[in-house]
């Protein structure tokens, strides 16, 4: 996964000045048939029932993890090719924090589900 370059400036300012910057508070992940990139961009999903899935986190060492299995509600509408996820600090709006590719698309077709087991959603830190 990769930060976007908003959310690198959030990490940097909270870990070298003493500015003062506002931390994340909630976590939603979002899927895109155009993944994002670090300028944000993209096209998330729309339409079909689709709804952005609250989403809670545990972190090892250089790694953050989703902590539980993330289900979307059955698609009442084709989604599309899904290509990539990306996570927001909001339900809708909100800021992108970051993204990543999926490892393999998944279309998505009316009475699909879209799931995310927990551990398979990580972020790491070199």
């Amino acid at each position: 996964m990769s930060f976007t370059n908003t959310f690198e400036t959030t990490v940097l300012t909270w870990s070298f000045t003493t500015n003062s910057a506002t931390r994340p508070t909630e976590w939603h992940t979002a899927l895109y048939t155009v993944a994002p990139d670090d300028t944000g961009g993209g096209t998330e999903v729309s339409g079909g029932g689709y709804a952005r899935q609250a989403t809670a986190f545990t972190v090892s060492g250089n790694t953050a993890t989703n902590s539980a299995a993330e289900e979307w509600p059955v698609a009442t509408a084709g989604y599309g090719t899904v290509v990539a996820v990306g996570i927001f600090d909001a339900s809708s709006g909100g800021n992108l924090l970051a993204y990543a590719n999926l490892t393999a698309n998944k279309t998505i077709d009316t009475g699909d589900v879209f799931r995310i087991p927990a551990g398979d959603l990580d972020f790491t830190l070199d």
